[in-house]
């Protein structure tokens, strides 16, 4: 009965809504950064998405100061994720159990680490469905990445009076 009470919230409010402001300069950071993507592995004919570049949008745009959107987090989570998922598809096999213990590791990592970024914690995930070539690694994570922190880095910083990163 006691989980069931704890299941029930604490009651606290909803978060205030962003600005309208805040949340066109997201929308446009978006929608920019995955367009260019989309439009450069359509030109390089080389892959640069990935499904958790779109969360890392939401991170990076929607709440630019928040730790887990600093470039620190967003490239070492990325980069770590993708190489412990990539390690244990090739250990394990394309198996239920090692896509399992490839998130966990991947989390428990990024923690040990103090780089968690959140959308990253499903690369093993990705990797596990889409059994890529340890090239994956560099295209798309670790090209993507860098694309997406140097138009974040340029973009923030041109539309907002904060700056952006926090920290490195």
């Amino acid at each position: 009965m006691k989980l069931l009470e704890k299941m029930k919230g604490d009651g606290a409010e909803r978060p205030p809504r962003p600005e309208l402001c805040g949340i066109a300069l997201a929308w446009l950071g978006a929608s920019f950064t995955i367009a260019i993507l989309g439009w450069l592995t359509s030109r390089a004919n080389t892959p640069l998405l990935l499904g958790s570049f779109g969360a890392t949008c939401v991170m990076v745009f929607g709440f630019p100061d928040a730790p887990f959107s600093q470039p620190r987090h967003v490239l070492c989570g990325h980069f770590l994720t993708s190489l412990i998922g990539l390690i244990f598809l090739h250990l394990t096999g394309p198996c239920w159990w090692g896509m399992g213990l490839a998130t966990g590791t991947a989390i428990a990592a990024m923690m040990s680490l103090r780089v968690v970024h959140p959308p990253a914690g499903s690369n093993p995930v990705i990797i596990f469905l889409s059994k890529p070539a340890w090239s994956f690694l560099w295209s798309p994570t670790l090209s993507g990445v860098l694309i997406i922190l140097a138009i974040a880095l340029i973009y923030n910083n041109l539309t907002r009076p904060a700056r952006y990163p926090k920290y490195y």
